[in-house]
């Protein structure tokens, strides 16, 4: 029994003795679809499960002195950092506000770093880059002005 027969009884069927396989011919399509709900709930669990665990990271790598906004919106300047919960800084009269961690939404400092690394790693990029052009800019020089002097001793 092959797997074309499986997936089309009235063709398979006739061919491989359509009697015999007359049972498992109902429940093949039953079987696929549970199979594929299985695999889309894998792949999505695991995509959830990645994403928990970059926040969770994100959220026990807040340092004093960072700028964070919480999910409420409130922006502030974290001042004391302990297990669960942290104190920020807000405004310019300083209020004092305790928040609990899992209450962060971006953390401001840390999205800057990133950039500014970007930035950097860009920018090394392109100097790379330059260097290289002009290196080989150079070695063009070098043999132009060498098959010259060639020409000229060839025609003296």
């Amino acid at each position: 029994m092959d797997f074309l027969s499986l997936l089309m009884p009235a063709a398979g069927g006739a061919a491989s003795g359509g009697a015999a396989n007359g049972g498992t011919m109902g429940s093949m399509p039953i079987i696929i679809m549970v199979v594929a709900m299985v695999a889309m709930m894998f792949f999505t669990n695991r995509s959830q499960k990645k994403k928990q665990k970059e926040e969770q990271e994100k959220r026990d790598n807040v340092q004093i002195g960072d700028e964070i906004t919480t999910i409420g919106g409130i922006m502030g300047r974290v001042v004391t950092v302990k297990e669960d919960t942290l104190v920020i800084e807000t405004g310019a009269d300083r209020n004092k506000m305790k928040i609990a961690k899992w209450a962060i939404s971006t953390n401001n400092t840390a999205m800057e770093k990133a950039e500014a690394e970007r930035k950097a790693a860009a920018e090394a990029a392109e100097a790379e880059k330059k260097a290289k052009m002009e290196a080989a800019a150079d070695a063009s020089k070098a043999r132009r002005k060498k098959t010259k002097k060639k020409d000229d001793t060839f025609d003296s």
